[in-house]
């Protein structure tokens, strides 16, 4: 009985967690034995219901870097406000030469966007955004950038207070 309750536990945050490998980096470093190569990875982790986060880590062999990098990634999920299917208003941000711009689009439009940014949006749950790099294409500062712009989103009710209105 022991194992079965062991191995639900450990079925279930798998279940509804999705990991993604964003991006391997792997550096090079000439010895006298020849070349010793060293790697790093950023990895995305989200539900699809708003919760996303993002891990970088390095070590000597790629297992290592993308599993250090996931539970990195686990450790930094945070919660972020979804009107329908798209953001609640348009933010632009700008994060250590990374400048993002993103809108709330129409339902049906997709997530229109590049590669990184629209990686981070799908894993968080988004299905309609308009979102622009107009900075740098470095992936970690572009991520670091999207979360930014994520976490300075407010909801409908939020702003409304904020206002005075509600």
């Amino acid at each position: 009985m022991a194992k079965q309750s062991e191995s639900q536990r450990k079925e279930k945050p798998s279940s509804d967690i999705n990991e993604k490998v964003l991006y391997i980096n792997r550096c090079s470093k000439v010895v006298k034995g020849g070349r010793k190569f060293s790697f790093s990875a950023l990895i995305l982790v989200g539900d699809g219901k708003g919760r996303v986060g993002y891990g970088f880590a390095k070590a000597n062999e790629l297992t290592d870097a993308i599993r250090k990098g996931g539970e990195a990634a686990r450790k930094n999920m945070s919660s972020f406000p979804i009107e329908g299917t798209t953001i609640p208003h348009e933010i632009a941000v700008h994060w250590d030469g990374a400048s993002i711009l993103m809108k709330p689009a129409p339902d049906g439009a997709g997530i229109i966007a590049g590669s990184k940014i629209r990686a981070v949006l799908e894993m968080a749950g988004y299905k309609d955004v308009m979102a622009k790099s107009m900075g740098r294409s470095n992936p970690i500062n572009q991520v670091k950038a999207i979360f930014m712009a994520l976490s300075k989103l407010n909801n409908i009710q939020k702003i409304k207070q904020m206002r005075g209105v509600a």
